[in-house]
């Protein structure tokens, strides 16, 4: 079996754990999954003095904090993943794909430390292929699911949208505010996803999306990654990962859907789903959309930039 996931945070978890043996996820436990890709987050944050965040701890679970952009933690980061490449234990996608290695796709999460559109010339020299418009934080280029005045995408953004449909880099609207969402996924000429987002029908919630923003993103030929965020799934369960499956494969269409776990970004993951060796058993209760889910949709959406071969 291989699957593609849109969203895991080995590069963070680099810095307390060694993700290349142990983890929710880990190069280990990846490597029995032959041939399958991951997108490898670049999360360029640091904490802000310590303060505990109640907003996104009651989001994630867990102690949330205040964090910072910075810099140099990108850099620190993408050379985490460069160093995993030359030492011969992965294959970065924009430079081949490994049929029976671990694969990881490097995707920026948020705009934080970007200072202006062009920097995306610099993102993509370093291999990074997919960006987040944001994190939790709103951006000089759009609004984030926390905004406190939902502005949507900025002039800046419209260029950045524009330059990463030419470069090639894939846009992410997971952490986007609604209205940077719908606005996104109209100006974009190009697939658009969201990494690791689920169902607000099922669940409210700031990170879940409407049906309208569903609707949004499958017109462009993008995916759904479905993440397993306790708070944002109808039951802390592998059933309701399950449940926020179905129900955008039902209802906009099994072609939309994908996985987008989260793993080791979040402290506490769905009863069930504890790590990525549960993988074949949400496979089984999906059935015979399995395939499409964990693979074919995201495939796709990778072979329509370029990145891997058809």
């Amino acid at each position: 079996m291989k699957f593609i996931d849109f969203h895991e945070d080995l590069a963070y978890a680099s810095a307390y754990e060694d993700v290349r043996r142990v983890g929710q996820s880990s190069l280990m436990k990846l490597s029995l999954f032959p041939g399958s890709i991951v997108f490898g987050v670049v999360y360029p944050h640091v904490r802000t003095l310590g303060w505990r965040d109640e907003e996104m701890s009651s989001l994630y679970g867990g102690s949330a904090y205040s964090t910072s952009p910075s810099i140099e933690v990108l850099w620190t980061q993408v050379k985490f993943y460069r160093y995993l490449e030359d030492s011969g234990k992965v294959r970065i996608i924009g430079r081949g794909w490994d049929p029976i290695g671990v694969n990881l796709v490097l995707s920026l999460e948020g705009t934080d430390v970007m200072k202006e559109a062009y920097d995306i010339f610099i993102l993509k020299d370093l291999g990074i292929r997919a960006i987040g418009l944001t994190w939790n934080y709103d951006t000089k280029f759009a609004a984030s699911c926390r905004s406190k005045k939902d502005y949507g995408l900025t002039g800046e953004g419209e260029e950045l949208v524009r330059l990463a449909n030419r470069l090639g880099i894939i846009l992410d609207v997971s952490h986007t505010s609604h209205r940077t969402t719908m606005e996104v996924c109209q100006a974009s000429r190009r697939p658009v996803i969201a990494s690791h987002s689920n169902v607000m029908k099922l669940k409210d919630s700031p990170r879940n999306l409407r049906d309208e923003a569903i609707e949004a993103i499958i017109k462009t030929g993008g995916v759904i990654g479905v993440t397993a965020i306790n708070s944002t799934l109808p039951k802390p369960t592998l059933e309701g990962m399950v449940e926020a499956i179905k129900y955008v494969g039902e209802s906009f269409g099994w072609e939309y859907v994908a996985l987008g776990s989260d793993f080791l970004g979040v402290e506490e993951l769905p009863s069930g789903f504890e790590g990525v060796e549960k993988v074949p058993a949400l496979a089984e209760l999906i059935g015979d959309k399995a395939e499409k889910f964990l693979w074919e949709n995201g495939a796709r959406v990778l072979r329509s930039y370029g990145l891997l071969p058809d």
